[in-house]
């Protein structure tokens, strides 16, 4: 129960830091292409633990760093998506279209997993259309590019979470952290390579980066995969609902948005919805075993497999 207690407490703050992030990366993007601004600011995310916990990560298997880095490119994708809309997105608006992958995550479990929905979640996805709608439609038969380029990002980061609970339980939590900040680094470095990389020149840019990079990239990234081994990924859910709260609050309060009828209603549906869906949730899955294969062939290992670097020898259930 102590456990449970201080994940719930650890992902609160991994929410807010979250939504933190969304006005302060608006006004970084608007400076530098989004990508060369994920690429810096993952190398630099990726770079200071690699550097601290070296030793750590040579001890690990090869499936291990496979599961790792396609958590991390998964990740990573995600992050480009959801940062390409945020330019022609409003910080509050795409906090609560992030937010969706509360009510995507049962459905990606039953896609995936054959897990049993309930009535409450289907209501929540239906909610949660209609919120979208009232966020990003600008007249009939129209929407913002920004908007669903979010809503992907918002589907991605869902995938994310559902693989970070099926493949986490043969690594321990600094290790499984830092491999996947490595494999968003790789990742978003890749996809810049076309156009080349702009080095930052504002200092505002580069303050960014460093709050992305240190709080939003590593310890968010440590706290999450550490909480999600001591709760479920439907409670993981539900305590995620407060990021679009967050994310408002801090483009309102510090990013000089204003507060209009479009972003109340709509947002009120979406978190409405997120609500539903977490605490509808799902039964157990009808199959333990996971319908999306491991990266590389790599098996997913048992609920009773032990940790190789000795971290956690018990089995734990993102």
């Amino acid at each position: 129960m102590r456990r449970s207690t201080t994940a719930t407490l650890a992902l609160l703050v991994v929410t807010a830091i979250w939504g933190s992030t969304f006005f302060i990366i608006k006004d970084a993007v608007s400076l530098i292409d989004p990508i060369d601004f994920l690429a810096v600011r993952f190398a630099v995310g990726a770079a200071i633990p690699a550097a601290i916990f070296w030793r750590r990560l040579r001890r690990l298997t090869a499936t291990q760093w496979q599961i790792g880095l396609a958590l991390g490119g998964l990740y990573g994708l995600a992050q480009i998506v959801q940062t390409v809309g945020l330019q022609t997105t409003a910080a509050s608006v795409s906090g609560f279209i992030t937010g969706t992958y509360v009510v995507l995550t049962p459905i990606i479990m039953w896609i995936a997993f054959r897990a049993r929905l309930n009535a409450r979640t289907w209501i929540a996805v239906g909610l949660a259309l209609v919120g979208l709608a009232v966020l990003s439609l600008t007249g009939i038969g129209g929407g913002g590019v920004g908007e669903a380029l979010t809503l992907v990002g918002a589907t991605l980061y869902a995938v994310h979470i559902v693989l970070l609970d099926r493949w986490s339980r043969s690594m321990d939590t600094m290790s499984l952290a830092i491999v996947q900040l490595i494999g968003v680094a790789l990742t978003t470095g890749f996809l810049g390579l076309p156009g080349g990389y702009q080095v930052p020149a504002d200092p505002g840019v580069w303050g960014a980066i460093a709050y992305t990079a240190i709080a939003a990239g590593i310890v968010t990234m440590l706290l999450q995969t550490w909480a999600q081994r001591h709760i479920t990924p439907t409670r993981v859910a539900l305590l995620m609902t407060f990021e679009p709260v967050f994310a408002s609050a801090f483009a309102v309060g510090f990013g000089g948005e204003d507060v209009t009828l479009r972003l109340v209603g709509g947002g009120a549906l979406i978190l409405l919805a997120t609500l539903l869906g977490a605490t509808g949730g799902q039964a157990d899955p009808a199959d333990d075993t996971p319908l999306i294969p491991a990266p590389l062939g790599a098996v997913t290992p048992p609920p009773t497999t032990p940790v190789i670097n000795g971290d956690r020898q018990e089995g734990e259930p993102l």
